[in-house]
């Protein structure tokens, strides 16, 4: 079984974004303190990840039912 990716934050702003333009960090730094935002690893030097399996079942659960 291949082992899930694990993204930049810089990746996850992009795929986040719109319009071309990524996602401002502050605004995910607000989802971050209102525990809205997908789960995110942080590695010993601060950095932030995010597993590509928690940002694809995030974002399921963000779809509205049509």
């Amino acid at each position: 079984m291949p082992r899930d990716e694990i993204l930049t934050l810089a990746q996850v702003l992009i795929e986040l974004g719109e319009d071309g333009k990524p996602l401002p960090r502050s605004t995910f730094n607000e989802w971050r303190a209102k525990k809205c935002a997908p789960r995110c690893i942080k590695y010993p030097n601060g950095t932030l990840h995010v597993r590509r399996s928690e940002l694809d079942r995030w974002l399921d659960r963000c779809e509205e039912a049509a």
